[in-house]
């Protein structure tokens, strides 16, 4: 675990303006009302400072006072349990390990498409498709719960939410059968955690 040489005042988030997982990571910052510092990190001129702390000289990377942080699930759970309130992760074991399996697939199903069609992938027509259809089949499970699988916010929607405001960027549009789905993202684009987390660049994606 790297260690802070330069003592910090705040809480610091080196962060990617268009990177959906520090997107993450700052709704959770919001959602707990954490006061911080973002320093935007531009993906291909990272600063000095990023590939000190981090290895992998990647975004997101949390600095708080002598820890440092990344991988952005690894962050999320650290603020969680170091800002319980709101919760955001069941106080069950069971029920922790079932959102835990839960944001691991929404990242292997769903995000693993996504970054292929971010990044240009020749077969996008396909996999543009394939995404649109998958979200379309699950949408039926919002019409039961205002969150996912849940009456409550929690992690799993803070790993929904940037996929979901991200879907017009690469040309993803659902069809009014998903309208559970539409609706329920909806309810997380209104929260005031969801519109404090946007960077200037992810607002853009919804006023073009």
């Amino acid at each position: 675990m790297a260690q802070v040489t330069n003592k910090r005042l705040a809480m610091t988030l080196f962060s990617g303006d268009l990177c959906p997982f520090s997107h993450m990571v700052r709704i959770v910052l919001a959602e707990k009302g954490i006061n911080f510092e973002t320093l935007s990190v531009d993906p291909n001129n990272t600063p000095e400072d990023l590939k000190d702390l981090n290895p992998y000289n990647e975004v997101p990377t949390l600095v708080d006072r002598d820890l440092v942080l990344y991988e952005h699930l690894v962050i999320m759970e650290y603020l969680d349990e170091r800002f319980p309130h709101p919760p955001l992760m069941p106080v069950d074991p069971v029920a922790r390990a079932c959102n835990r399996l839960m944001v691991r697939r929404i990242e292997r199903d769903w995000y693993s498409l996504y970054k292929k069609l971010d990044s240009n992938d020749r077969d996008s027509a396909k996999q543009r498709q394939e995404l649109r259809d998958s979200l379309v089949t699950i949408s039926p499970i919002f019409e039961q719960k205002p969150y996912f699988m849940s009456d409550e916010f929690s992690l799993i929607d803070c790993v929904m939410a940037p996929l979901l405001w991200r879907l017009p960027q690469v040309g993803v549009e659902l069809p009014p059968s998903a309208k559970p789905l539409m609706g329920y993202a909806a309810r997380l684009f209104e929260r005031d955690s969801f519109m404090e987390s946007l960077s200037e660049l992810e607002k853009e994606i919804h006023q073009a």
